[in-house]
């Protein structure tokens, strides 16, 4: 079974900058992209970010366009999200999240997700 494990959050002031990282058990795990989500309380989960893991092709939110940027490394296995400029209304869990489908704004379509890591912004 496929685990993929997130690291990097935590605490900080609003306009810092956190740096995500999300690794997948196995090298060779097929995937079409791999995805950032993110849950506030009471909210739903909500896209943020996706990489088209064979070519590279990134996809944001509007709310975090110009401020986050995806990123993979294949030699690790691994996918980032820099957080920059942050605001306190980034602040949720962030997940983690792989899929063979093409939705790759859906929560729904992903079919392996992480554990979750918490950012939180203050201000």
């Amino acid at each position: 079974q496929v685990q993929l494990v997130e690291s990097g959050g935590g605490l900080v002031q609003a306009g810092g900058s956190l740096r995500l990282s999300c690794t997948a058990s196995e090298r060779t795990f097929s995937r079409n992209f791999m995805g950032w989500f993110r849950q506030a309380p009471g909210k739903e989960r909500e896209f943020v970010a996706a990489i088209r893991w064979a070519f590279g092709f990134t996809y944001y939110a509007d709310s975090v366009k110009g401020r986050f940027t995806i990123s993979r490394d294949y030699a690790k296995n691994t996918v980032n999200l820099q957080m920059n400029s942050l605001k306190p209304e980034d602040t949720a869990v962030y997940y983690c999240a792989a899929t063979l489908n093409m939705d790759y704004g859906e929560p729904h379509r992903y079919e392996l997700w992480g554990q979750g890591t918490q950012v939180t912004v203050s201000s």
